[in-house]
């Protein structure tokens, strides 16, 4: 049985305000950004897609052009990126506060926006220490910017891929200590590995690395609705871009198997610890997730 640990103070999210990466104060909003040294901008990438749907500005024509063309068929895709940024605000306010997690190893970290990881962490508990993987340049290039930590714990940022696992834990290992219990967040990643033996292998060779009171955090797209489903399909059409996959609400729970899932289980991320006020207004989205305990 999954055990409860439902916050006990949980933030209101009547309201799911876009969010926005920081740019000079007297930057026009038209202002068309220098790519920084070995930025492809030609390609769209699914950094800057994202960064674009949750209304940030660090993003190129080409990402913008491919985000509306998701959203022309799946109008909701904005819905699924910022109920998914909202259910990472409260699976690390859990585990910082209630799981008293000080370490979390954040793969496929995007670009910052709001209440990133080590923010969310390090409001609640200053000694922890975050390690921020990713494998866009531009990524690299914000996070050394903006990834900045107290000076009581640490933040890092690796450029690796999600499918190098053991260089990922190497690197990592710089500054977290793998003795002790982790967070493994991996959110909205694992689509980007069209093989699913290959992702839950990725999962599976990460946790085993961690040991026992470490904690799994992660989400995915889900092939729930037939809208979302023909908007990726377009999209990973499309000349020279990185597919990605949704899968079944099954598919992504057996990347918990072996582990002891939380309640209230593998759900909707709108609807993973939310206000229970809010929870009839939170409809379903389809991107699913949840947070395990590694026993």
């Amino acid at each position: 049985m999954a055990e409860d640990r439902t916050p006990s103070n949980p933030a209101s999210e009547t309201e799911l305000p876009a969010a926005e990466t920081e740019v000079p104060a007297n930057a026009p909003d038209d202002l068309e950004r220098p790519a920084p040294p070995r930025i492809n901008t030609s390609v769209p990438h699914s950094a800057r897609i994202w960064n674009y749907l949750l209304g940030g500005k660090d993003n190129y024509p080409v990402d913008r052009m491919a985000g509306d063309k998701v959203r022309e068929v799946f109008p909701g895709m904005v819905d699924i990126a910022r109920h998914s940024r909202h259910m990472l605000t409260r699976a690390v306010r859990f585990l910082a506060d209630e799981a008293g997690i000080r370490q979390f190893l954040d793969i496929g970290t995007g670009l910052p926006t709001v209440d990133n990881t080590h923010e969310v962490a390090q409001r609640l508990a200053p000694e922890s220490r975050i390690v921020y993987v990713d494998n866009d340049p531009l990524v690299l290039v914000h996070a050394q910017a903006l990834l900045t930590s107290t000076p009581e714990g640490a933040t890092d940022y690796i450029e690796a891929d999600v499918r190098d696992p053991e260089l990922i834990l190497a690197e990592a290992a710089k500054t977290l200590d793998f003795t002790k219990p982790t967070a493994l967040m991996l959110m909205g990643i694992l689509g980007l590995v069209p093989d699913y033996d290959e992702a839950r292998s990725i999962v599976n060779r990460l946790m085993d690395a961690l040991p026992s009171g470490s904690y799994l955090a992660l989400y995915d797209g889900a092939d729930t609705d037939p809208s979302y489903v023909e908007a990726l399909r377009r999209h990973n059409a499309g000349p020279d871009v990185v597919g990605y996959t949704p899968r079944s609400p099954e598919q992504i729970a057996g990347y918990f198997e072996g582990f002891t899932v939380l309640e209230p289980g593998i759900v909707s991320v709108s609807r993973w610890r939310v206000d229970p006020g809010l929870w009839k207004q939170a409809a379903e989205v389809a991107c699913v997730g949840g947070v395990a305990y590694k026993s």
